[in-house]
């Protein structure tokens, strides 16, 4: 798990320099073919990825987009109107059952359909009329850290197809951010020693970060067997901050920009019931550093937009560490298989 976390910086190069020419194909079909609606269909962290998706889209674009509901159409056999929809489908391995019904569905329809895949002879790969390559070799471990990271790049990308005033420019310095956040490592595997017999959580995001609170939690869940609840700061105010009490450890994604506001109200909240908070953020949130908080900060100044990636680093590092402090393997955790097939 950690050699693949380190390999992200290659990973983000190398999708985006190989899948870029062909965004710029598909930017010029979509302008002919504008979608009025935008689906995205995935499972696990695909579906955490698919949840940054639906944010940046809906800002960039104006585009409503929807996450789908595989069960839909896999136990109850519904029959959805996916004319004038893009549908993507997510998936790491392209394997996905569900997922991939999705997607024949809404193309055997007239939608235009994207498959986003590590593996482009996938049955996916197949379905999709459209294929957007994450470039990040073979994952082995269970634990998913590099397809991740590519998969939110390829969404930047395809916010870009959609016309979204995403800049190719500010992405080609997204490898060059993430291997910044590789650097404060020994201060991540320092902190997790802290936090050794955790066994529950809470991991608050906002906006273009609430996906990330969903990842960091699951891989708290898969690699380390903790129970970690993922909220956005608005729904955590709304009954389940009612568990936190003192030393309660709450993790909290703390970019500057227009969450900022509401994170910082939470975190005066919880701190003011004695949990134990840790902010992940940059250095362009000076004021980041409350009283009461340990501090993860990335050695970068960051625009909102482009946090998610450099961001999640640290979580991964984080979880991957902590597992090794727990005794535990974060490469096969128990139960776990790399590819999960549901209907």
């Amino acid at each position: 798990m950690l050699k693949e976390i380190r390999q992200q910086p290659q990973v983000l190069e190398r999708t985006l320099r190989s899948e870029l020419r062909k965004i710029e194909r598909l930017r010029k079909l979509i302008g002919q073919r504008r979608p009025r609606l935008i689906v995205l269909a995935a499972r696990g962290t695909s579906d955490n990825a698919a949840m940054f998706g639906r944010y940046l889209l809906e800002i960039a674009t104006g585009i409503p987009v929807s996450l789908a509901a595989p069960s839909i159409h896999t136990l109850y056999g519904a029959r959805l109107d996916y004319r004038e929809a893009l549908v993507v489908g997510i998936s790491q391995s392209g394997e996905s059952t569900d997922t991939n019904l999705v997607v024949e569905r809404a193309r055997a329809q007239g939608a235009l359909t994207i498959g986003v895949t590590n593996e482009p002879g996938s049955s996916l790969a197949g379905l999709a009329e459209h294929v957007l390559h994450v470039r990040a070799g073979r994952e082995k471990s269970v634990a998913a850290t590099k397809t991740y990271t590519g998969q939110l790049l390829l969404m930047y990308l395809l916010a870009y197809a959609l016309g979204a005033p995403v800049s190719p420019e500010e992405l080609r310095r997204l490898p060059e951010q993430a291997a910044a956040a590789l650097e404060i490592e020994p201060v991540i595997a320092g902190l997790s020693e802290r936090y050794r017999f955790m066994d529950h959580a809470v991991v608050v995001g906002r906006g273009l970060n609430y996906a990330n609170a969903y990842e960091f939690a699951l891989k708290l869940m898969e690699t380390c067997y903790v129970v970690a609840e993922r909220f956005s700061s608005a729904d955590f105010l709304h009954g389940p901050i009612a568990m936190v009490e003192s030393a309660f450890p709450v993790f909290l994604f703390a970019p500057s920009g227009v969450t900022w506001a509401a994170m910082q109200e939470l975190i005066a909240k919880v701190q003011g019931l004695g949990a134990e908070t840790l902010l992940i953020s940059d250095l362009a949130n000076r004021e980041v550093g409350a009283a009461g908080s340990r501090m993860i900060h990335l050695p970068l100044r960051l625009e909102e937009r482009y946090t998610p990636i450099p961001y999640i680093i640290p979580a991964q590092l984080f979880a991957a560490c902590l597992a090794t402090q727990k005794g535990l393997n974060p490469d096969q955790p128990r139960t776990l298989t790399k590819v999960t097939r549901t209907l």
